[in-house]
């Protein structure tokens, strides 16, 4: 069996009874492995087919136009970035080779007006960057992030059902939310990676929670169990892969897990090709919303493991550190 459950949410829009069900499934994953994938999510398939195809459009234009809309400085957190432009593994203080993937990421579209912080101006409010190509591009990414937004939303109501908090908790801490919209291009791979180098280095996530859109194919997701094993993570058509971030885990004392995970390369002796895309959308609380120890996972006599951290200096403190000297 795999280490990552499948657990599908539609019961949890049926009424009390079945949110309160849902929400301790979910509440016993996200303490047992900190993953999960998840079905009956509510998310329309046409929706998730358009911004797939978009996705796909964008990473076969050549290079030249992508980079068009190329991140125009270290560490600006939208527009494209190109293969070995990141090192996931730097987050953690681990120094190995660039990441064997390209990327394009969106922020908040209409957040307004932007908090008194010239650091959150300079990153979370920083401009979206448009390519004049693939035709609809920019509106099926909107769509797209509207709807994954929604559902980290529910997914966040019933995160507060398993921990033992008003289902409404968390509402006042996203209701300006600022979430990212990553899009992910793993190539083929036809010179052998360095050592050490993958498609994604080991890393934890940096946010609340993480809705991963992935494709089944050679060389993907692994998750890291407690005895150090590495795991595969299943693809479930129609479904998400759903995994906690730090935040979440500084909010639950490290009650919930933010588990280790990485994308591995495809074995050298694949047939065809290998090239792998997925879409990932990063949750993250406002700004200014302060993460700190909840009431219901701090026993008697224990004390917090972390201080508080705002959410937006947090994020943007550890997204510069994954920045390499090949982004631009």
């Amino acid at each position: 069996m795999s280490l990552v459950p499948v657990i599908d949410l539609a019961p949890a829009a049926a009424g009390e009874a079945g949110r309160r069900q849902v929400a301790d499934m979910v509440a016993e994953a996200c303490e047992r492995v900190g993953f999960l994938v998840v079905t009956g999510h509510g998310v329309p398939a046409a929706v998730i087919d358009r911004a797939w195809a978009a996705t796909q459009a964008f990473f076969d234009l050549p290079e030249a136009t992508k980079r068009t809309v190329v991140m125009p400085r270290p560490g600006y957190p939208y527009g494209y970035s190109p293969v070995a432009g990141e090192s996931l593994a730097r987050s953690l203080g681990d120094r190995r080779p660039p990441d064997l993937k390209e990327s394009f990421s969106i922020g908040p579209a209409d957040l307004t007006p932007p908090p008194e912080s010239e650091d959150a101006v300079a990153f979370a409010w920083a401009a979206n960057l448009w390519p004049a190509e693939p035709p609809g591009f920019r509106d099926a990414m909107l769509a797209y992030y509207r709807e994954l937004s929604g559902l980290a939303g529910r997914l966040m109501r019933l995160f507060a059902l398993g921990l033992g908090l008003p289902e409404s908790f968390f509402d006042g801490r996203i209701d300006r939310a600022i979430s990212a919209l990553r899009l992910l291009n793993y190539p083929d791979q036809p010179v052998a990676p360095e050592p050490g180098q993958l498609r994604a280095g080991a890393h934890t996530d940096y946010g609340s929670l993480t809705i991963l859109l992935p494709q089944d194919a050679p060389g993907g997701l692994e998750v890291q169990g407690l005895d150090g094993t590495w795991h595969a993570v299943p693809t479930v058509p129609g479904g998400f892969v759903i995994n906690l971030g730090d935040l979440m885990a500084r909010w639950t004392n490290d009650r919930w897990r933010s588990t280790l995970h990485r994308v591995v390369n495809p074995p050298p002796d694949a047939a065809g090709s290998t090239r792998r895309q997925s879409i990932a959308f990063f949750h993250q609380p406002s700004w200014d919303a302060e993460i700190a120890c909840l009431p219901t996972c701090l026993a008697p006599g224990e004390t917090p493991r972390y201080p508080p951290v705002l959410s937006g200096p947090h994020l943007a403190s550890k997204f510069r550190s994954t920045v390499t000297l090949t982004e631009i």
